[in-house]
């Protein structure tokens, strides 16, 4: 895509997450696009992913779910700030509030995975997104993660360097 990402939006305090933090050199780099009404991104599980073989373990998808969870809210909340003022420029920033993962079927090992999502509610400074992961067309997990946009006065500290 050369589009930029969610996630390239974010504030360098901001951009340190293991899952999509671009300034993580350690991290999984998860970048999340607008596809119409839902989100998407693309992530490959690489061989030392494994639960058993042949199979993604479990907290990797879970960190999928989250931290596309969260940087759709962000979005979400941009677009939606935005529609009021066009001229605004917001902190959209948000962290996790909630994370429910299910684990439908096994997801297998060395394909590309595609997380979508989709906003559930935006209240405020909270949002809901309902997710799942397709591997070869089936989708394997289902998640929903409430986010809450990060407090000023924490952004404020953090672009201090404090």
């Amino acid at each position: 895509m050369t589009e930029k990402s969610f996630q390239d939006y974010y504030p360098d305090a901001l951009a340190h997450c293991y899952g999509c933090g671009r300034l993580n050199e350690h991290g999984h780099h998860l970048q999340s696009y607008w596809d119409g009404d839902e989100s998407v991104a693309y992530f490959t599980p690489q061989p030392y992913h494994i639960a058993i073989p042949g199979y993604v373990y479990g907290g990797l998808l879970a960190s999928l779910i989250d931290c596309h969870g969260t940087g759709t809210a962000s979005a979400a909340l941009y677009r939606a700030a935005k529609a009021e003022d066009p001229n605004a420029e917001p902190n959209t920033r948000t962290l996790t509030a909630s994370l429910h993962v299910d684990f439908i079927k096994p997801t297998p090992l060395g394909i590309q995975l595609e997380v979508r999502g989709r906003v559930k509610e935006l209240k405020g400074r909270k949002v809901v997104i309902e997710e799942w992961i397709i591997a070869n067309g089936v989708i394997t997990v289902r998640g929903e993660v409430v986010a809450v946009q990060v407090p000023e006065s924490l952004v404020d500290e953090l672009l201090k360097g404090k």
